[in-house]
């Protein structure tokens, strides 16, 4: 053959792709047209252009190795121009501008994907905060292989199929000339290399499944949905690569005596009518320990109790919410002689014995609220 490639570009016969890359990215910075319009030099840019299209191309390489004429089939393409089509045109363009090839193989390490476990505590814990013990399950490093994913004594290959870009090229004709087209190669998968040997442990995967025990504080003023980042616990990428987060998703178990609302404790005290009337104190068990409640002299249904600061404490902020106890006031559905003939007595003393009641606006019906809306009210 009458042009030496590897002359051309400067390179020896068994350099490797990155190096045949590199030369040729110097040249065509040195001999491009835009650059140098001398018509030998425009010679000398086709000449490296037509040698780094073969080169770079693993089918064309071999077949110029054995002898043969790799661009025997490109009658009409010409290698004037850009001599390669468009196949080459990302690598001129990064030869002059520094942008990132997309080219070549893909890496066996990646990122690991995200984990969530469900952490279920109770009230008392979600108000005060707490540190918890849970158990994950989740892909670890290999530690037989230490995520190379090649058993102990060998090591990955490269790939004799496309040595070791990753990518395989074909050169196809269109009426625009010359075009290469590329895809992952089928044997290494896009990787450029090949485990032979696989790990016995993980199989080549460079990560086992383990269960590992973690710690995690639980801050103060935690709800249900609540969720903790824990950077780094989650699952080990492929190839042993960095590991993604945990994240732990909070769920409050129901109290049997409180009821959460935002920051605040609401529960409901039931009392009979006597003691509503002449007031009494009532033990309550709090979050914080046993209070009394004082219920005063005349205290209705339907009335609350603030008790201020018994409550859930704030998550962002200082402080905590209130504890509200709602009042429900009780009557006696059946009294016996005695207790009817006090009632009576009483109710004469009161003056209740015929009383009028007193009445209020009831709620609206429907039909009611639409003709009120009807008519502009």
């Amino acid at each position: 053959m009458a042009t030496d490639y590897y002359a051309v570009l400067g390179v020896r016969r068994d350099a490797s792709q990155d190096e045949i890359k590199k030369a040729f990215r110097r040249l065509a910075r040195e001999l491009h047209p835009d650059v140098n319009p001398d018509p030998k030099t425009q010679e000398r840019f086709k000449e490296i252009n037509a040698a780094y299209e073969v080169l770079s191309d693993p089918q064309k390489k071999q077949v110029y190795d054995l002898g043969g004429d790799p661009l025997s089939s490109a009658a009409g393409g010409g290698q004037g121009g850009f001599g390669a089509g468009f196949g080459n045109f990302s690598d001129i363009m990064d030869a002059f501008f520094g942008t990132a090839s997309q080219r070549g193989p893909r890496s066996r390490t990646r990122r690991g994907q995200d984990a969530m476990i469900r952490l279920d505590i109770e009230l008392d814990e979600a108000a005060f905060g707490t540190t918890k013990e849970i158990q994950v399950d989740t892909a670890i490093v290999c530690t037989t292989c230490s995520g190379e994913g090649a058993a102990p004594g060998t090591s990955a290959q490269t790939c004799d199929m496309c040595r070791g870009r990753g990518e395989v090229s074909q050169v196809t004709r269109s009426f625009l000339g010359q075009v290469m087209t590329s895809r992952p190669c089928p044997q290494c998968q896009g990787f450029g290399t090949v485990v032979p040997t696989p790990c016995p442990e993980c199989a080549g995967d460079g990560r086992v499944r383990s269960r590992r025990t973690l710690t995690v504080k639980i801050p103060a003023g935690v709800d249900n949905g609540t969720r903790i980042q824990l950077a780094g616990e989650g699952e080990v990428g492929p190839g042993g690569g960095p590991a993604g987060d945990l994240y732990v998703e909070i769920h409050e178990a129901p109290h049997a005596a409180f009821q959460r609302r935002g920051d605040d404790l609401h529960c409901t005290v039931t009392i009979p009518m006597t003691a509503a009337s002449l007031g009494t104190k009532v033990p309550l068990e709090t979050l914080d320990g046993l209070e009394e409640i004082d219920i005063r002299p005349g205290t209705q249904s339907g009335q609350s109790i603030p008790l201020h600061g018994r409550g859930i404490t704030h998550l962002r902020g200082g402080g905590r919410g209130q504890l509200i106890i709602h009042v429900e006031v009780t009557t006696p559905g059946k009294l016996d002689p005695e207790q009817e003939e006090l009632m009576r007595r009483l109710a004469k003393l009161r003056g209740e014995e015929r009383p009028l009641g007193e009445f209020k606006p009831g709620q609206q019906g429907l039909f009611s609220r639409l003709k009120d809306a009807f008519n502009g009210r």
